[in-house]
C-alpha cells in the first residue's frame, strides 16, 4: 500500500510539473516581489547611515552593526525558514514572513538607540531570508517547467526595480529638505509599505498542490489543483494518508546520488557566494568612483547610483528572457565572464589613472552581475525533490547573505591596505570563480524535470 501511494505521489507531482499551464504569471510574480521589500531596506539604510551617524555618533563597529545586521539575520532566516516551509508550509510562511516585517519595519523608526537600531534589524533580516527561501519554493511548485526558471531567474530585476524606486523616495525627501531625522526614521518605517501591498495581495494564494501532496493531504491537493488548475488528479485516492517526513539534512544524501542534480547543486552555492562577494564589495567602489568623476553631494551620488541601477534593471530583464534561448550554462558564462573583463578593465584604469573609463566599467559590471546572479538560486532549487525544496533553497540563499554580511567588516580594511586598483583585481577573483564553475561544473538544466 505504501508503495501504491508513493507511487501515485510520484506521478502527480510530475503531472503537475509537466502538464499544467496556468493562466498568467501572478503566483511568480507576487512571490517575486519581496525582493523589492529587501532592496528597500539594503538601499535605505545604506543612504541614511550619515544621518544615523549624525544623530547617535556611534563607533564604527557598531554603525557597520547597523548596516549589516540585515544582512546576518536574512543568513539565520535562510537556514531555519526554509527547514520550516517544508515542515508547515508555503502558505504560512509567506504570510508570517511580511507581516513580520512589517511589525519590525514600523518598529525601527521608533529605536531609540543606535544599539536598539541593531537589534531590530537583525530579527527584520529573519523573515526577509526566509521568504526568500519559501518564495522560490513556491515558484518551483506551481509554474510549469521552463516558465518557473525563467520567472525564478527575474529576482535581480526585481532587486533592480526596488533600489530605484528607494533610490527616488530618498531624492525626494533630499530635495524637499526634510529634518535629516525625519529622513531616516520615515525612509526606514517605509519599508512596510510594500510589505503590507505584497501581504494584501497574497493573503488569498492558497498552498501549493506539490507540498500537500508530499504530505499525503490529497483532499486539499485536489482541492487546490481543481481551483487554480482545473485540475482533478484523478491519479490520487480521495482519501487523505500518513507520508514519512525526511529529515532537514536529507536533501544533501539525495542530491548527491545523481550526478546532474548534485553538479547543478554544487554550482548553485559556488555562484550565489561568488555573486554575493563580487557584487557586495564593489558596493565599496561606488562612492570613490563618484568623487572620482567630480559627484560628491549626497543628492548626487544618489542620483547616479539611480541611472545605474536603471542599467541593472535592464539587464535582469533582458537576462531572464535569455535563458530558454542560451540555457543557464550561457547566462551563467556570459554574466561572470562580463563581470571579469569590466574589474579588469576597472582595474587597468586605476593602474594608469585613466578614470575617464570607471563609468562605462562600472555600468558594464552592473550588467553582468545582473546575468550571473540571476540564476543561483534558481537552479538549486529547481532541482531539488517537492519534499525538502524549501531547505535546498534556503541553503542556497545562506551562500549569498554570508558575503554579504562578512563584506562589511573585510573589505574596507583590504581596501585601505592594499588600495583601489589591487583591491579591484583582488574583486577580480570572484567573476573568476564562478565563471570557471559555470564551465566546468554545470550541467545545463534548463526545463529539468525530476524521474
Amino acid at each position: 500500500m505504501a508503495a501504491t501511494n508513493q507511487s501515485a505521489i510520484d506521478s502527480a507531482v510530475r503531472h503537475l510539473v509537466t502538464r499544467y499551464n496556468p493562466a498568467g504569471n501572478r503566483v511568480g510574480w507576487l512571490m517575486m516581489a519581496s525582493i523589492l521589500v529587501e532592496a528597500w531596506d539594503l538601499y535605505s539604510i545604506a543612504f541614511v547611515l550619515v544621518f544615523i551617524k549624525e544623530r547617535y555618533n556611534p563607533d564604527p563597529l557598531l554603525l557597520g552593526l547597523a548596516a549589516a545586521g540585515t544582512q546576518g539575520g536574512a543568513w539565520v532566516g535562510a537556514m531555519i525558514g526554509g527547514w520550516l516551509s517544508d515542515k508547515i508550509g508555503r502558505r504560512v510562511m509567506f504570510l508570517a514572513t511580511m507581516i513580520l516585517f512589517i511589525v519590525l519595519a514600523i518598529t525601527q523608526a521608533f529605536v531609540t538607540s543606535v544599539f536598539w537600531l541593531v537589534v531590530v534589524r537583525f530579527f527584520l533580516g529573519i523573515p526577509l531570508g526566509s521568504d526568500i527561501s519559501n518564495g522560490y519554493a513556491y515558484i518551483m511548485e506551481s509554474m510549469a517547467k521552463g516558465k518557473r526558471e525563467v520567472m525564478g531567474n527575474r529576482w535581480q530585476f526585481m532587486f533592480a526595480v526596488g533600489e530605484v524606486l528607494t533610490l527616488a523616495v530618498i531624492a525626494i525627501f533630499l530635495v524637499a529638505d526634510l529634518p535629516h531625522e525625519i529622513v531616516w526614521r520615515v525612509t526606514l518605517g517605509l519599508g512596510a509599505v510594500p510589505a503590507l501591498i505584497i501581504l494584501l495581495l497574497r493573503h488569498d494564494l492558497p498552498e501549493t498542490a506539490v507540498w500537500l501532496i508530499r504530505q499525503g493531504r490529497f483532499r486539499e491537493a485536489k482541492q487546490v489543483a481543481r481551483k487554480m488548475f482545473g485540475d482533478d488528479l484523478d491519479m490520487l485516492p480521495d482519501a487523505d494518508v500518513a507520508v514519512e517526513r525526511p529529515r532537514p539534512t536529507a536533501f544533501l544524501a539525495d542530491i548527491r546520488k545523481d550526478p546532474i542534480r548534485w553538479r547543478a547543486t554544487l554550482y548553485g552555492w559556488i555562484a550565489c557566494f561568488a555573486q554575493g562577494s563580487e557584487f557586495s564589495t564593489f558596493a565599496f567602489y561606488l562612492p570613490v568612483l563618484f568623487v572620482m568623476v567630480g559627484v560628491s553631494s549626497v543628492l548626487g551620488v544618489d542620483l547616479v547610483t539611480m541611472g545605474l541601477y536603471v542599467i541593472a534593471a535592464i539587464a535582469g530583464w533582458v537576462g531572464p528572457l535569455l535563458t530558454p534561448k542560451i540555457g543557464q550554462r550561457g547566462i551563467s558564462i556570459a554574466g561572470f565572464g562580463i563581470v571579469l573583463v569590466s574589474l579588469v578593465v576597472a582595474a587597468g584604469a586605476l593602474y594608469t589613472g585613466k578614470i575617464g573609463i570607471l563609468p562605462f566599467a562600472a555600468a558594464a559590471m552592473l550588467w553582468g552581475h545582473y546575468w550571473d546572479a540571476s540564476n543561483c538560486m534558481t537552479i538549486p532549487t529547481v532541482v531539488a525533490k517537492p519534499e525538502y525544496r524549501g531547505t535546498a533553497s534556503g541553503f542556497a540563499y545562506m551562500f549569498v547573505k554570508l558575503p554579504s554580511f562578512l563584506a562589511i567588516f573585510l573589505f574596507p580594511s583590504l581596501f585601505a591596505a592594499v588600495g583601489q586598483a589591487n583591491a579591484t583585481l583582488f574583486v577580480a577573483i570572484f567573476p573568476l570563480i564562478g565563471l570557471l564553475a559555470a564551465i566546468f561544473i554545470l550541467p545545463e538544466i534548463y526545463g529539468f524535470e525530476h524521474d
